[in-house]
């Protein structure tokens, strides 16, 4: 309902107010698969600024690159500038083109590199699939962000150690990269 405003007469005759804003809405329907990941790094120790500047460039320009499949990507988004806790959100047309790039250079490199050791970062990422499926890992995050801050945290291990998994999706994943299978990892 639009707030009223009195005409100066009987107290029960009013007007409606215009607004001066301009709301639209997106139309999803050619979208049925859509994916949003929203993906974020703190700063825990002053090395893991050389880690972020360092990725920073590199990941602005993989989406430059258009991947198959992503259909926007946001990056720069500052959730704190203390401690530095920075992110993107990227749209893509489906949970299987996510995922082929997620297991494909740059960014397999990017995550093995990561497991391996956080670098003074921590970081996090939350996907949303229209389809109603949710699923988030945080690594090194001490202090909770997102999904985590209030569902309950468990090991990211097992049936819970991918991202298709997570989800409870079903179909054929990709095979992990080598140097970052749960066999390889714990």
């Amino acid at each position: 309902m639009l707030p009223t405003r009195s005409t100066g007469r009987d107290s029960s005759s009013t007007t409606a107010m215009k607004t001066k804003t301009d709301r639209q809405t997106v139309d999803l329907s050619d979208y049925p698969d859509l994916v949003v990941i929203y993906l974020g790094m703190r700063v825990r120790a002053f090395i893991g600024l050389k880690r972020l500047l360092g990725l920073g460039p590199q990941i602005r320009a993989a989406g430059k690159e258009q991947p198959e499949g992503l259909l926007h990507f946001e990056n720069n988004i500052i959730y704190s500038l203390f401690p530095l806790h920075v992110g993107m959100r990227w749209y893509w047309r489906d949970f299987d083109s996510m995922e082929r790039w997620t297991r494909s250079e740059p960014h397999r490199r990017w995550w093995t590199d990561f497991l391996r050791d956080s670098g003074g970062t921590s970081f996090w990422h939350e996907t949303y699939c229209r389809s109603g499926h949710i699923e988030a890992v945080y690594v090194d995050v001490k202090s909770p962000v997102g999904l985590l801050a209030f569902a309950p945290a468990k090991a990211a291990r097992g049936a819970s150690f991918s991202a298709r998994r997570r989800t409870g999706m079903t179909g054929n994943a990709p095979a992990q990269p080598d140097g970052v299978s749960e066999d390889e990892m714990y």
